[in-house]
């Protein structure tokens, strides 16, 4: 509910959208050397430091709303997403292959994945509750609390890369900034690795059409009241989607090319028809997409070597902030047409990229 807070602060659409320019723009500067602290010191205590920092975040915001306290929240919270990104699959990488069932990293991170698309709907249930009985102070304050509970939770995950360096004696041996060139060397220079970093990042980047869902929705002739409801569909979409691979393991590139034509299909049937009911063809390329999604990205973690497996997987985050980027602007230009032949385009990555391993 943070952008109805800054709505009935007094923010404007300008002011509110260089807010949203302001978080994206600290997320792309962190990004990278997040990855490496998390790769140098813990993986486990930069999702530690994220929750606490997007609990700071909250906090501000909730204490003394104001523009420029709102930016400084924002700023926090770029730095803690950042801190989180590439750390969690690093960090569930290598606690399954510590446990000899690095195969099994599609099938868990797709349930990961649908976990966090299906906590929408508590989470849009308790603003429904919470916002009446205290307005934004008491959805705030319940915001802060879950962000601390997230991090006490991360407390109890395990790190066996950090301890496997030190029962090596590694740890005092690497420093910062050689994890850092360690990690970017990885992306620029190993084949398998450069070209699995460019196809999740064109794939990935994709993702960001669910800023439109409810756009389209509306333009489709869905009521306000029903809006909610309708992308609350798509939604469950992507999480069966993305929580199916735990059921059908790896297919085949051309398999996974395959699904995402077919995906593209129904996301192009859907714009043409305008309907309601199209938001269930929405929901069905979601839930492809979402699929080969999980895909790609076990692809890249399983061509990545060494002890910079967080900071390569930044590498790879920004790349998709940049591919998003290509997203919107096709959005603009073309809508939900245009987006539907890119996504056509990029059945090919997922094929492109399994020949290269």
């Amino acid at each position: 509910m943070y952008a109805l807070l800054f709505t009935d602060t007094g923010l404007g659409d300008g002011q509110i959208s260089l807010l949203f320019v302001l978080w994206s723009s600290v997320g792309l500067l962190a990004e990278v050397p997040t990855g490496a602290l998390a790769d140098r010191f813990s993986r486990r205590g930069a999702l530690v430091a994220a929750g606490v920092l997007q609990a700071v975040a909250f906090a501000v915001w909730t204490a003394a709303p104001g523009g420029w306290v709102f930016a400084a929240g924002f700023v926090i919270w770029g730095v803690g997403g950042a801190l989180s990104s590439g750390s969690l699959e690093a960090l569930l990488y290598d606690g399954l292959a510590a446990a000899g069932a690095a195969d099994r990293y599609a099938r868990v991170s797709g349930r990961v994945a649908a976990a966090g698309l299906i906590a929408q709907i508590p989470a849009a249930g308790a603003a429904v509750v919470l916002f009446p009985l205290g307005g934004y102070a008491l959805v705030g304050w319940v915001s802060v609390g879950i962000c601390l509970c997230a991090a006490a939770l991360a407390l109890r995950l395990n790190s066996p890369a950090a301890a496997a360096q030190e029962a090596a004696g590694e740890d005092d041996q690497r420093g910062y900034f050689a994890t850092l060139g360690d990690g970017i060397g990885q992306a620029a220079r190993a084949p398998a690795v450069r070209t699995a970093i460019l196809a999740l990042a064109a794939v990935a980047g994709l993702d960001a059409i669910d800023e439109y869902f409810s756009v389209m929705a509306a333009g489709w002739g869905v009521p306000t009241g029903l809006n909610p409801l309708l992308v609350l569909v798509v939604t469950l979409g992507g999480a069966a989607g993305a929580g199916l691979v735990a059921y059908t393991g790896t297919p085949r590139p051309a398999v996974q090319a395959t699904l995402l034509g077919v995906a593209a299909a129904a996301l192009a049937a859907a714009g043409v028809l305008r309907l309601p009911a199209g938001i269930v063809l929405v929901a069905v390329f979601y839930g492809l997409y979402r699929y080969v999604l999980v895909l790609v990205d076990a692809r890249m973690q399983h061509v990545i070597e060494g002890a910079s497996r967080a900071t390569v997987t930044s590498v790879a985050a920004l790349a998709t902030e940049l591919s998003a980027l290509a997203l919107f602007g096709a959005w603009a230009a073309g809508g939900v047409l245009l987006v539907a032949a890119l996504t056509a385009l990029l059945a090919l990555i997922p094929l492109s990229a399994g020949s290269r391993r």
